[in-house]
């Protein structure tokens, strides 16, 4: 974190940040890094669940740009990144960031059509994809045929789903395993949290056309900011704040398995906060894709007998 150092009241500042980011240190250490990725998971979709209640007033694209806009000045606020970069890492955060967006905006166009379980579910099939893809493994064929019986059950199940909601779901998926690839170069190039905020704000940048069609001077209602702020913490600061914390902590192979939860806490917040009734079989449809994601990501093994990182491990899709 970059502090300004002019005069008294700046070194104050400086103390005084420091000191909450100690504090905030020393409270999350004090939690198993299990709990911090399950925490980490229900914040995420249970601020996607109170995003979705946003909609009739603010539209799917106009909370997506309220998220990403409260999210980027808080990133850029603490990481305080450099704006000196050379083309090639500009090309990679511009390219984050255009991900990043695109994603938020598919699976926000989802949610308004179809349950927030069922939508996670089958964007859940990106990051499923790059592991499976990744992998040499002939069990990975197995994995991957569970995740897609999995989809079919729950698109074809009794009450059936919006296709126009499936197929933006899946555009989110696959820009979810963009982000992936992307993200990793973005972490190759930049440092810290620094190349996060600067993605962000540019994925800030692209959504908010699309938000501002959509909702027009609505999204300057004084209530409906409010509401932005609580989903940009809820889905982008806490999550990410967590899940780096435990990723510092923990096997990568062992963080993608908790991560595979998140269709089933995706359903049950629908449920709980929205009052979304899912069929038995369309659970059951969830469950071959937790399955899935489960078995791919926790068996995997490197040649060298590591864990394999190709797993969906990576978040920010909603």
């Amino acid at each position: 974190m970059h502090v300004a150092q002019v005069g008294s009241g700046a070194s104050s500042s400086r103390w005084s940040l420091f000191s909450v980011e100690n504090v905030s240190a020393r409270a999350l250490g004090a939690i198993p890094p299990p709990m911090l990725v399950l925490l980490g998971v229900i914040s995420l979709q249970v601020g996607a669940a109170f995003a979705k209640q946003l909609f009739t007033t603010a539209g799917a694209s106009g909370v997506v740009a309220l998220r990403l806009t409260f999210a980027a000045v808080i990133l850029l606020a603490v990481w305080r990144p450099s704006l000196r970069m050379d083309r090639k890492t500009l090309a990679v955060v511009a390219g984050y960031g255009a991900v990043l967006a695109g994603m938020n905006v598919c699976i926000y166009q989802a949610f308004e059509r179809i349950p927030l379980g069922a939508a996670v579910t089958i964007e859940f099939l990106g990051p499923l994809a790059v592991a499976v893809i990744g992998s040499r493994r002939k069990l990975d064929i197995v994995w991957a045929v569970l995740a897609g019986t999995g989809v079919v059950l729950l698109a074809r199940a009794e009450g059936g789903l919006d296709w126009v909601g499936v197929a933006f779901a899946l555009m989110a998926g696959a820009l979810w395993a963009g982000y992936i690839l992307v993200g990793a170069k973005l972490g190759s190039r930049t440092s810290g949290g620094s190349g996060l905020a600067l993605g962000m704000a540019f994925g800030a940048l692209v959504a908010a056309p699309f938000g501002i069609a959509e909702a027009g001077t609505a999204l300057l209602d004084p209530a409906v900011l409010i509401a932005g702020l609580v989903v940009a913490l809820m889905s982008s600061v806490v999550p990410y704040s967590l899940e780096l914390e435990a990723l510092r902590r923990m096997p990568p192979r062992v963080f993608g398995v908790l991560m595979s939860l998140e269709p089933a806490v995706a359903a049950l917040a629908g449920l709980l906060v929205l009052g979304e009734m899912l069929g038995g079989w369309q659970w059951v449809a969830i469950g071959c894709v937790v399955a899935a994601s489960v078995g791919s990501v926790g068996s995997a093994k490197g040649g060298d007998g590591k864990p394999d990182d190709a797993g969906p491990k990576d978040t920010g899709a909603n």
